[in-house]
C-alpha cells in the first residue's frame, strides 16, 4: 500500500462504511492496474508486474476480509456498503480471470480469487445477519445512526 492509501484508511477509520469505501478504492486501482498490463501485453517483464498487482489485491481484500469480520461481530451497520461491495468483487473476479493462466502467477492468482470469493460470502452473509439483528434490536439501529453522524461516540 502506498502512504496515501495508508492516510486514506486512517481517515476512514471512524466510519465504518467510509473505511470499506476505501478498501474498495484500493481494490479498484489494482484492478485498473491489472487491466492496463493485459492492454499493454505480454512483454518484458509482464509476468512479475501481474504478480505484484495480484498479490496487492490478495493482500488488501485479506485485509478487508478481516475488518469485515469485525463488523460483523460488533454488529456496525454496514448494510448501506454491502451491495456495491458484492458487484465489486465479481468485477475484480473478472479482471483476474481475464490475466488467464500462467505458472508464474497461477498460485496468486488462486489466492486472490479465493479471498475475492470470501469477501462476497462474508458480505452477503453480513447482509442477512444485519438486516435480522437491526429488526431485532432497533435500540441498536439508532446508536449505529448517533455513531455515523459523530465519529468520535465510543465504538
Amino acid at each position: 500500500m502506498s502512504q496515501a492509501e495508508i492516510e486514506s484508511l486512517r481517515d476512514a477509520s471512524y466510519l465504518p462504511v467510509d473505511k470499506i469505501k476505501a478498501f474498495e478504492k484500493m481494490l479498484d486501482d489494482r484492478e485498473h492496474r491489472i487491466d492496463e498490463l493485459l492492454k499493454k501485453g505480454r512483454g518484458p517483464g509482464f509476468a512479475l508486474e501481474m504478480h505484484d498487482a495480484m498479490e496487492q489485491l490478495a493482500a488488501i481484500a485479506d485485509e478487508l476480509n478481516d475488518n469485515l469480520d469485525d463488523y460483523n461481530s460488533k454488529h456496525r451497520d454496514v448494510r448501506k456498503a454491502l451491495p456495491k461491495l458484492m458487484q465489486a468483487t465479481d468485477r475484480w473476479s473478472t479482471s483476474l480471470r481475464a490475466a488467464g493462466e500462467d505458472d508464474r502467477y497461477n498460485v496468486v492468482r488462486k489466492i486472490a480469487l479465493d479471498t475475492l470469493k470470501d469477501t462476497r460470502s462474508i458480505a452477503e452473509e453480513m447482509e442477512t445477519s444485519l438486516q435480522a439483528y437491526f429488526k431485532e434490536h432497533p435500540d441498536a439501529e439508532k446508536l449505529e445512526k448517533q455513531r455515523a453522524s459523530d465519529p468520535h461516540i465510543p465504538q
